[in-house]
């Protein structure tokens, strides 16, 4: 990998590295214990994570090194789990460069000018390194505090990036969205194809700091039918994935309510495809052409008795089993009221499980 003239050259993989179950089971070897990380364990439900971010804003705090990094900790240490997802939010490189974006609690990013016209994306300035410095530095702390552990690094995918631009908020129709995409197709491409150069650089970023892996969120995805996805969505995400692929990482491609997506997901160039909870992980195996599988425990079933969570958690290893590789996760993000104590007997119920269990 290539470096950029005067800043720090990555930092040497740890060894240990080469036997993590996470970073085999994403390349389909043969894994030690089956693997587990759950989306959103970096804060939320922990009150350490609360106390910590007491008076800060969300975009304040993904842009402090040492609150990003301590926040990073926190699950890895409570829990053990098999890989740390690197603590960012999806506006970030907006913010980054520049655009008047902000984190409303109980609402979520808030854009003050959306995008309408040409003009407006010509307007937003390319992320260049530079504008996340502290990203990098970040990951470098992270990284040899983790060791062992990898660090996945973080970034949303294009559309749901645009969705909040075009809206200005988030929305329940999309319907702004999906009027741009149809009605002035030159400026949907124009933004696409400036949020997929963020999202690349970003990813970049993070992996020519230390990051062993990857994963592109695209939460809003699901609101697209297969041929939209297909027509005017998925060459964007392409391009982010076909950018971090040059660099030898996994990448893992994960969407919200994208059961009929889930195979186009793959081809975008996934090598690990997020199933949610709506779909049978069985069946999203079989949906996503022979690739790995990250998933997919319903969040709400946490809540349960802790016997009726580890049943159906053995329902998904089972089924995890049937793909070339299988990340066990939730179907989407951890609940701000679970119990993190209840994450706990999780993570260690799938780390003893066997197939015999």
């Amino acid at each position: 990998m290539t470096t950029t003239p005067g800043t720090p050259a990555p930092p040497a993989p740890h060894p240990g590295l080469a036997q993590s179950s996470y970073l085999l089971a994403t390349r389909g070897e043969e894994v030690p214990h089956p693997p587990v990380w759950f989306m959103r364990q970096a804060g939320r439900s922990l009150p350490e994570y609360r106390a910590l971010r007491e008076g800060t804003t969300m975009l304040e705090s993904c842009m402090r090194p040492e609150l990003v990094v301590e926040i990073t900790l926190q699950p890895v240490r409570r829990y053990g789990v098999d890989a740390a997802i690197f603590f960012s939010d999806i506006v970030l490189p907006l913010k980054a460069v520049g655009l008047d974006v902000d984190i409303r609690p109980g609402v979520g990013p808030v854009v003050e000018r959306p995008v309408r016209t040409l003009a407006d994306v010509e307007a937003i300035p390319d992320l260049e390194p530079g504008h996340v410095d502290f990203v990098a530095e970040s990951v470098r702390t992270l990284v040899a505090e983790l060791g062992a552990t990898p660090l996945i690094g973080f970034a949303g995918a294009p559309f749901t990036v645009a969705s909040y631009l075009v809206e200005g908020g988030p929305s329940k129709e999309h319907a702004r969205t999906k009027a741009l995409m149809h009605g002035v197709p030159e400026v949907w491409d124009a933004l696409m194809r400036k949020i997929a150069d963020q999202a690349a650089t970003y990813l970049e970023v993070q992996v020519g700091a230390g990051a062993s892996a990857v994963q592109l969120f695209d939460s809003w995805a699901g609101y697209l039918d297969p041929t939209d996805y297909a027509t005017l969505v998925m060459p964007y995400s392409a391009q982010v994935l076909d950018r971090v692929g040059a660099l030898g990482v996994p990448r893992t491609h994960f969407g919200v309510g994208t059961g009929e997506l889930l195979g186009l997901m793959g081809e975008a160039g996934a090598d690990v495809v997020g199933v949610d909870w709506r779909v049978p992980l069985a069946d999203g195996v079989r949906r996503v052409g022979g690739r790995a599988v990250q998933g997919n425990l319903d969040p709400a079933l946490v809540f349960a008795p802790t016997e009726v969570m580890t049943a159906k958690a053995a329902e998904v290893l089972r089924a995890g089993r049937t793909a070339p590789g299988h990340v066990f996760n939730l179907g989407h993000g951890v609940l701000p009221d679970t119990d993190p104590d209840q994450l706990a007997r999780l993570t260690d119920f799938v780390h003893a499980w066997t197939p015999e269990s």
